[in-house]
């Protein structure tokens, strides 16, 4: 089977949940005998096209700025979409091509190019943001609605990354429900990895950007730290908020309780500072699943997240499992208080809770849905 992953961000270079789900799958499609082939913006020195652990990365073109004022960029987003359409369809005869709901003008890319080579063309949703586009963005806001709808009114499968997501794309588009194919993670290697010398009682994992509220977090942690003077807090990630959060914990002054690093270079280094830490902290009020809180739980930790309706981790909280909080910093600082009371208790019950989220068995359900795909496209 030749299949196509696009998304405008590729892993290993940019670290992110849904680069993240891409790579997983593609490299182990490719272990399966697939050609895979991943498009996406140029973030590697060299040839336009390369070949990593057996997936063929496709640069088609130059990478683009991301984010400007805290927010993605349109212009990245069309630049993207018009320069996919002359490489996709170089490559052509894919069983299957599967696009990335975000940033949605690709989609568009894609779906033509899929009518043009009748290649059958799925839209893996990752998140809805419907009404949530006003927030986002004020009265421009109406056109990144509009265009959401229409890429959903595609006449195209679609994969919901959770039942969360699956819910909101049929309540708000009135469409099918979608396929859910979770994301995974990787539980022998997790495993394998031992906890980092440094330890920390919370810790978060994760892009700064507004919709994730560290900025909620470290407010909360002062709270609790004015209590505990001996508590630390490990934030890894990067993004737009990095000064704002940075000038935050000045303010606040727990500067030599709160270690803010940027993404580390390797995967395991991650996984390393969890198992070192007690609680995952998560106060995100838009997450289409959540691989951090997941791979957090596979460490024992409990996970204290938002009880938001945009909130897919919510689907991984059980009582065993973690706490649902408002986005308050003092109802945060009391949820956090309380799992890193109860942290030991819930270890083996939060590794338990995610024992069927394994990559190598997710990837078996989402080869049988292109299957099922392609196999409907050919008995019509």
């Amino acid at each position: 089977m030749k299949i196509a992953f696009v998304y405008d961000v590729v892993y290993p270079y940019v670290k992110g949940g849904v680069e993240k789900r891409v790579w997983e799958f593609a490299v182990r499609l490719a272990k399966r005998g697939h050609q895979v082939h991943i498009f996406g913006m140029k973030f590697w020195e060299g040839d336009d096209i390369l070949v990593r652990d057996g997936v063929i990365l496709h640069g088609v073109c130059p990478a683009q700025i991301l984010y400007k004022d805290g927010r993605r960029t349109i212009r990245e987003a069309l630049y993207f979409s018009v320069c996919l359409v002359p490489p996709l369809l170089k490559e052509n005869n894919f069983a299957i091509i599967d696009c990335q709901q975000f940033p949605y003008f690709s989609c568009i890319s894609a779906k033509l190019v899929g009518i043009i080579r009748r290649s059958p063309v799925m839209i893996t949703w990752h998140e809805i943001w419907a009404d949530y586009w006003y927030e986002y963005a004020g009265y421009w806001g109406i056109f990144g609605k509009s265009i959401e709808r229409f890429i959903a009114a595609f006449a195209s499968p679609s994969i919901a990354v959770s039942p969360s997501t699956a819910q909101r794309f049929t309540e708000y588009f009135s469409r099918p429900t979608p396929r859910v194919i979770p994301n995974g993670i990787d539980i022998f290697q997790i495993t394998s990895v031992a906890p980092s010398p440094e330890q920390s009682d919370l810790i978060f994992v994760g892009r700064l950007i507004r919709e994730k509220h560290v900025d909620v977090l470290v407010r909360a942690f002062a709270l609790l730290a004015t209590e505990q003077t001996d508590l630390r807090l490990l934030i890894i990630g990067d993004g737009p908020e990095r000064d704002d959060i940075l000038a935050l914990i000045h303010d606040l002054h727990v500067e030599k309780q709160v270690s803010l690093r940027g993404f580390l270079d390797q995967h395991d280094d991650v996984i390393a500072a969890m198992k070192s830490s007690k609680v995952f902290v998560l106060p995100s009020t838009r997450e289409g699943f959540g691989i951090g809180a997941l791979e957090a739980l596979a460490c024992g930790l409990p996970v204290v997240t938002v009880d938001h309706m945009a909130n897919a981790v919510r689907d991984l909280i059980s009582e065993q499992t973690g706490f649902l909080s408002s986005l308050s910093p003092e109802d945060l600082a009391e949820n956090m208080k309380n799992a890193l009371r109860y942290h030991e208790g819930m270890r083996d019950a939060c590794i338990r809770s995610v024992e069927s989220y394994d990559w190598d068995r997710i990837v078996g359900q989402l080869e049988n849905f292109y299957q099922d795909v392609i196999d409907q496209r050919f008995n019509r």
